[in-house]
């Protein structure tokens, strides 16, 4: 059988996992299609012949003209959300670059489970796609040997991975920045400054630990030393931030760094209800142009989309297929005064 590893075009046939599963082709299609329990071949053959598909990366054709067609022209990407403008504006930007360079770009959101993740990457292919851009996966690694399997090239956004190209922020470095900002109007605002509460996240999360060790970094050039208890990570979502921050013991005058605009709404609507919102000055990692309205607000970090995806569009032009990362800087965006000193 002909060399199927992510350096071959080549994608595996039927006849190629007729020979590895030592059964007939006409078997191994009744398995593929479904049809095998009416030509009483045992579940066991069929398990057996369907996990070898998906080590070879084989997907199902639902589009069969596609294999007459040298190429599709579709270009496949996986997003975790669509209810977040950072997400919002990658997918936008992803299409009309794709559609800028004569591909078919198809989009699908798969919440963060790594199993509709791998899912999705499997339908893509079955349509033969040609390239898949995987954002902010769960489980990238997985979809990258899935990928090479089948002979597809896969870049990884957002979140990086370990076996294909990635392109991230550079989360430390804007996170670094923010905290400093945060930390200087705190001095102009309230005196001398106290360390940061950080909050939204999750403890497994390259991008959170990336901020964290920002954060961390901007301290310690402030000769100040943040307590444990001051950083909370429980996930990203509203409602789990603001009960995060229930029942905790605030100092008069203080600093919160937020992790994402989906965790910037749970602190606000907890600041709102329980606290004099003029005590607290925060920033937040992403930009949303409403959130920056706010008084208490002095700084967003947004990430660079456009040039995100440049470099993701020029890896797959130029057919990179090793583990490297690139790391694209942020964009510090500092915000007026806009409450009193106290």
């Amino acid at each position: 059988m002909a060399e199927n590893s992510s350096n071959s075009s080549r994608r595996p046939t039927i006849y190629d996992l007729a020979q590895i599963a030592g059964s007939s082709p006409s078997a191994v299609s009744a398995i593929l299609n479904g049809t095998w329990k009416k030509r009483r071949i045992s579940a066991a053959t069929a398990e057996r012949v369907t996990r070898i598909a998906t080590e070879q990366g084989y997907a199902v054709n639902l589009q069969a003209s596609l294999l007459r067609r040298e190429r599709s022209h579709i270009i496949g990407m996986i997003v975790p959300k669509y209810d977040n403008r950072y997400f919002g504006a990658i997918a936008e930007r992803f299409e009309t670059m794709a559609r800028a360079r004569g591909l078919f770009p198809v989009i699908t959101c798969t919440q963060r489970d790594p199993d509709l993740e791998f899912e999705a990457a499997r339908e893509m292919i079955s349509y033969q796609a040609e390239a898949l851009v995987v954002t902010g996966a769960t489980d990238p690694d997985r979809i990258a040997d899935f990928c090479a399997a089948a002979g597809v090239r896969v870049i990884n956004l957002d979140l990086p991975g370990r076996r294909a190209p990635s392109v991230v922020s550079d989360n430390f470095g804007g996170a670094r920045d923010l905290t400093r900002l945060i930390l200087s109007r705190l001095s102009q605002d309230f005196g001398a400054p106290s360390p940061l509460w950080f909050i939204g996240g999750r403890p497994q999360d390259h991008n959170t630990l990336e901020r964290l060790r920002g954060f961390h970094a901007a301290h310690d050039e402030a000769g100040l030393t943040v307590p444990p208890t001051q950083v909370i990570m429980p996930g990203y979502s509203p409602d789990k931030a603001a009960t995060a921050l229930i029942g905790r013991d605030f100092p008069a005058r203080f600093g919160i760094f937020v992790n994402s605009t989906i965790t910037m709404e749970g602190v606000v609507r907890w600041l709102s209800e329980t606290l004099d919102m003029d005590r607290v000055r925060l920033g937040c990692f992403d930009w949303d142009p409403f959130a920056a309205l706010l008084p208490q607000n002095v700084g967003m970090v947004e990430q660079d989309v456009s040039s995100m995806l440049q470099q993701v569009f020029d890896a797959i032009a130029e057919g990179r297929d090793q583990p490297t990362r690139i790391n694209v800087p942020c964009i510090l965006r500092p915000l007026p005064a806009r409450v009193g000193q106290p």
